[in-house]
């Protein structure tokens, strides 16, 4: 009888979740066991369970799988996500609603058990998905405490309701210094291919600079499959580190947390990076703090948007797009200056999903245009910002 309700009615249960606004979820746990504390967030992909995962902009998030099924894939070392080895564990749970299935797939290693095991990632199965995904559709994201334990163990609510009380939550956080590498290092190589999977960018068109505060390994791969060969410095290096290695451009990535507080030493950075006229290109989290840098604000978001079947459109070309999501904190387009322009829009809410800057090489997106997992509708954004790079480089020598 493992779980001790506050009734001091005993549960018999290998995993619970509680959350900060009352509500209590019994199951089976799986993965690693022992307590997670995180926001939780619901995620509407029915594929790349183990990129999601290892995705570090979900630092601190426990992610609620809407699809019941997941598991059929497996597990490799190939479908991670994460770039630096401060990243490897990204989200700190995983919530499904059915028993995770055997593997299926001819690329499986591990059962996804067995993975999350030894990614340290506590999950829980076995419990109402939708009842989960209807509350923070109604009150927003909550904090929440996850709990896998033995069959001899035997665990109060009332402590774990004491444990969570003790989460500051994600506003005001600057979780990029938590995920992101210590030193510079170099990225080449290219997207994975069936015939061949990941292969070396032999030579480059363009070097360009990548401030990691989270990035994924599929950004660097697109700008790879572009001609451009990455060099990746921290998220706190300076313009004056990025402007020393001479790029032709510069990725401000995505990563976790609040964008104003990592902002706090990352914009006037941006702003110096805006003044060399250099092109750059920000996504997620660089897209927001590229917004504060131009003088815009951000504000967090009540649900947030977590899935790989969002619907955005290309302000510039009229098209609609199917891209992967994953942010709380979205950019106030009443707050953008004169000379910054909204470049894409959220169907779904009408949120900002990008911005372009009049008379700078500068765009930036909200949604995630390398996918992995998710659809390739926006990869033609790496090659927009390759172009950019390439009439700069025209002009600088003309």
């Amino acid at each position: 009888m493992p779980f001790l309700t506050e009734n001091q009615e005993q549960i018999e249960a290998t995993g619970a979740l509680v959350l900060a606004s009352g509500e209590v979820y019994f199951g089976r746990g799986n993965g690693a066991t022992g307590t997670a504390i995180a926001e939780v967030c619901f995620n509407t992909a029915i594929t790349g369970y183990q990129e999601i995962l290892t995705d570090p902009s979900y630092a601190s998030q426990m992610v609620v799988f809407t699809f019941p099924h997941i598991g059929n894939v497996g597990a490799n070392d190939q479908d991670q996500e994460e770039s630096s080895v401060n990243a490897e564990k990204a989200a700190r749970g995983a919530i499904f609603r059915g028993t995770i299935t055997p593997p299926s797939n001819w690329r499986a290693v591990d059962h996804f058990d067995a993975w999350l095991t030894k990614k340290g990632i506590v999950g829980l199965s076995g419990v109402d998905t939708r009842s989960i995904t209807r509350l923070i559709r109604e009150k927003g994201m909550v904090n929440g405490i996850i709990a896998h334990i033995s069959p001899d163990e035997t665990v109060s609510i009332a402590d774990l309701k004491a444990e969570l009380a003790g989460f500051a939550g994600m506003e005001g956080a600057d979780l990029a210094k938590v995920v992101g590498p210590d030193a510079q290092y170099a990225h080449a190589e290219q997207n994975w291919k069936w015939d061949s999977g990941f292969t070396a960018l032999e030579s480059g068109d363009f070097h360009v600079v990548v401030l990691d505060f989270g990035v994924k390994k599929n950004i660097l791969r697109n700008l790879s499959e572009v001609g451009a060969r990455c060099t990746v410095l921290p998220g706190n290096a300076t313009a004056e580190d990025v402007l020393a290695l001479k790029p032709d451009g510069v990725v401000l990535s995505n990563g976790p947390g609040d964008p104003a507080a990592t902002g706090v030493y990352a914009v006037p950075e941006i702003q110096k990076l805006i003044a060399s006229d250099l092109p750059i290109l920000g996504i997620c989290l660089g897209h927001q703090m590229l917004a504060l840098a131009l003088g815009a604000k951000t504000m967090k978001m009540a649900q947030g948007h977590h899935g790989a079947n969002h619907p955005v459109k290309d302000l510039s070309t009229g098209k609609v797009e199917i891209v992967s999501m994953n942010h709380g904190f979205t950019v106030d387009p009443a707050t953008l200056p004169e000379g910054v322009e909204q470049s894409h829009v959220s169907l779904f809410d009408g949120t900002n999903s990008g911005l372009r800057v009049a008379g700078k090489p500068i765009i930036s997106v909200q949604h995630h245009p390398e996918a992995s997992p998710g659809p390739q509708d926006s990869f033609y954004l790496f090659r927009r910002f390759a172009d950019l790079m390439s009439a700069h480089g025209a002009k600088e020598s003309a």
